[in-house]
């Protein structure tokens, strides 16, 4: 399960008919607004924290704390309604983009890991994991951890529902929830897929030495270029929370460098530098980077507004 985010996000955005199948991506439609490759859904930012209602399992105080951004200093709004609008930019800058599902394996290999695990109950195990899966897709986070909590309990050994437990409770903003229950997944499988999501749910934590860590095992890994910019985005924000912009810029002008048939993840990455640099006072090259995002993409999320807030 990998999201795009990724985020998500990103963040995390596709577009498309959304599959049920627990093994294919949720595919994220009517996204908008948020940090460049974060882009938002409207209503997401009430998923910053879970409401009261969700009685079963609470986390602590501290579960949730508020997630560190990667413009925490500064301004570049020309007026009012773009300071308005700040704080929600600023929120949905911490996530990769929005959570998917990883891509190796098969509905025929998540049925042989059901099978094998449930034994005589893995019919309705199977049935209710369709139906979580199916919640998430159409983000009904409650319903899916509804449904997936005793499931969990029965099958703790489960890469695929202990994935989907995490990211259900990464989307609610329970990120020591979510921290558990992808820690277990990445033990299972063997798989950094989700790192970049577990790097967020450690950065929201400050815990910055598991963030470096968690990316220094991405990046050896390199599952796929998508992934390790993700992961690049994300350990870059928990730099520059940390006071590190200049080791922040570093780490995404490595591999910031123009191509000749840009990617999703080219955009993202470039968005996100061209945000730093504007922090950091180097206006000349952060026009330059919301230029080349917006040649691409003139529709891109804001990059249209962020240029030209620049002059």
């Amino acid at each position: 399960m990998t999201e795009k985010r990724g985020s998500r996000g990103r963040s995390q955005p596709s577009r498309g008919k959304q599959p049920k199948n627990p093994k294919q991506p949720a595919k994220r439609a009517r996204q908008q607004g948020g940090f460049g490759p974060y882009r938002r859904r409207e209503g997401d930012e009430s998923r910053a924290r879970p409401r009261r209602d969700d009685r079963t399992e609470p986390p602590a105080r501290d579960e949730r704390p508020a997630r560190p951004n990667l413009r925490v200093v500064g301004t570049r709004d020309a007026n009012k309604a773009r300071d308005d609008d700040k704080p929600r930019r600023q929120r949905a800058a911490a996530a990769p983009a929005r959570p998917r599902r990883r891509r190796r394996g098969s509905p025929a290999d998540v049925e042989e890991e059901i099978r094998r695990l449930a034994g005589r109950n893995a019919d309705r195990a199977l049935r209710r994991l369709m139906d979580a899966a199916d919640a998430y897709a159409h983000d009904h986070e409650r319903e899916a951890l509804r449904i997936l909590r005793p499931l969990r309990d029965q099958l703790p050994d489960s890469p695929t529902v202990r994935e989907l437990v995490g990211l259900s409770q990464y989307r609610l903003g329970n990120y020591r929830a979510a921290t558990k229950e992808l820690e277990a997944y990445a033990n299972l499988s063997n798989a950094v897929d989700q790192n970049p999501v577990l790097m967020d749910c450690y950065r929201a934590q400050r815990r910055w030495r598991k963030v470096e860590a968690a990316w220094e095992e991405l990046a050896a890994t390199s599952p796929s270029a998508e992934l390790v910019v993700e992961g690049r985005i994300v350990y870059a924000g928990a730099l520059a929370d940390q006071g590190r912009l200049d080791d922040a810029l570093a780490v995404l002008r490595k591999r910031a460098d123009p191509v000749r048939d840009p990617k999703e993840h080219h955009l993202r990455l470039w968005y996100a530098l061209a945000d730093l640099e504007e922090r950091a006072g180097n206006l000349a090259r952060a026009r330059e980077l919301f230029d080349r995002v917006r040649r691409v993409d003139p529709q891109y999320v804001d990059v249209a507004e962020r240029r030209a807030a620049l002059g």
